[in-house]
């Protein structure tokens, strides 16, 4: 893959995304703590303008193309790579 010349945009997304909700939950998880307190809209508005439409509403990027080009993702699921930056 370090040889690959790409002329065309490649999400750089894992391929299995997951809600903040969801996200919170395994990082919970993972932590071995309980994930129960949910972040108001109104903080995330206020810390992030526009921007927190991304995180409230959400987006789903898929790396269609990085698939398509065979990359080896490290990690495809959110608690596995929640994992490995935890140890």
């Amino acid at each position: 893959m370090a040889s690959l010349i790409v002329v065309w945009v490649i999400n750089g997304t894992a391929p299995n995304p997951v809600r903040l909700g969801e996200m919170c939950e395994q990082l919970g998880s993972v932590l071995g703590r309980p994930s129960w307190l949910p972040v108001p809209d109104i903080a995330l508005k206020a810390v992030l303008g526009e921007g927190a439409s991304v995180v409230l509403e959400g987006q789903k990027v898929l790396p269609a193309r990085a698939e398509e080009l065979g990359f080896p993702f490290k990690y495809r699921y959110v608690k596995d790579a929640l994992k490995a930056i935890m140890t």
